[in-house]
């Protein structure tokens, strides 16, 4: 599953590469919550994982990429 998903998340990021946007946000915001995720689990005796990073950074990235489509959504819909 992980898997398809990442695939998901670079397809996303290669339509998404330039300028400013959510999905830009959505892996700083990802990769920050994968980071403390990996710390918590270290600091419990479980040991520091990196896919715990990777995994929070496609999260992020495909929420980012649903704010954007939420985002031209309603902005379709204001001009009408």
């Amino acid at each position: 599953m992980w898997i398809i998903l990442l695939i998901l998340a670079v397809i996303f990021l290669l339509i998404y590469w330039r300028g400013p946007n959510a999905v830009w946000g959505g892996i700083a915001l990802g990769g920050i919550g994968g980071l403390i995720t990996a710390i918590v689990y270290s600091i419990l005796g479980k040991g520091f994982h990196w896919t715990k990073i990777g995994k929070g950074i496609v999260i992020g990235v495909l929420l980012g990429v649903a704010a954007e489509l939420v985002g031209k959504l309603s902005g379709h819909k204001r001009q009408k």
